[in-house]
């Protein structure tokens, strides 16, 4: 059996009278870890990574809906204000087949007189803004105004100084996930209203003053 001699060297020192590697105190452990540990982290993670994917699958295109919607109701309202503050009519455009819509200005492009009439010569001068694209998997399905549904082509609608607007709905779509929300521009005070689902309204009739 080897004995054990210890030698003051500083720190604790455990050496075997007959060589070799030293002998290690009875409790002592190697630092690290197995890889049976190693095993079951990775295995932790991969489930952590694997719940937090399919609950952002499931948040994302909820928030890409309802940030699209937002969207389109602040620039409705923007056009609304800036009808009113400059006394002017300002318009807003659909464009149902890029799914995308733009703020179209009473000014024309780089200044100068401002536009009143409809003349196409003015219209190609018009200044506009950017478009604005829906969210990806978000769908500009249609506009309902004056009677009649627009599912495809692009739609103009109207603000003028007072603060009226075009009666008229707008419904966008979530097609892969069969959601659907409608957006409703009032006519009279060109305030907005939102709807979950389709909502169609037809417009008011002079009998329904009756």
């Amino acid at each position: 059996m080897d004995h054990l001699t210890y030698k003051p060297t500083g720190q604790p020192h455990w050496t075997s009278p007959t060589g070799g590697a030293p002998a290690r105190p009875k409790g002592f452990r190697r630092g690290g870890f197995t890889l049976v540990e190693l095993m079951v982290v990775m295995a932790i993670i991969g489930l952590v990574v694997t719940t937090v994917s399919v609950s952002m699958e499931a948040i994302l295109p909820g928030e890409r809906l309802n940030t699209s919607i937002r969207e389109l109701a602040a620039n409705l309202m923007q056009v609304r204000t800036e009808a009113i503050s400059r006394s002017m009519e300002f318009r807003m455009e659909y464009d149902l087949d890029g799914d995308r819509y733009r703020i179209a200005t009473p000014y024309r492009i780089g200044g100068g007189r401002i536009i009143t009439t409809d003349d196409p010569s003015d219209e190609e001068l018009r200044f506009y803004s950017p478009w604005t694209p829906m969210r990806d998997g978000v769908a500009l399905a249609s506009v309902y105004t004056g009677g009649e549904i627009h599912d495809e082509g692009r739609v103009i609608v109207r603000f003028d100084a007072l603060g009226s607007a075009t009666d008229h709905m707008v419904i966008v779509s979530q097609p892969a996930y069969g959601s659907a929300f409608t957006i409703e521009v009032l006519g009279l005070t060109g305030l907005i209203r939102m709807h979950d689902g389709v909502v169609i309204r037809e417009p008011a009739r002079d009998e329904d003053f009756d």
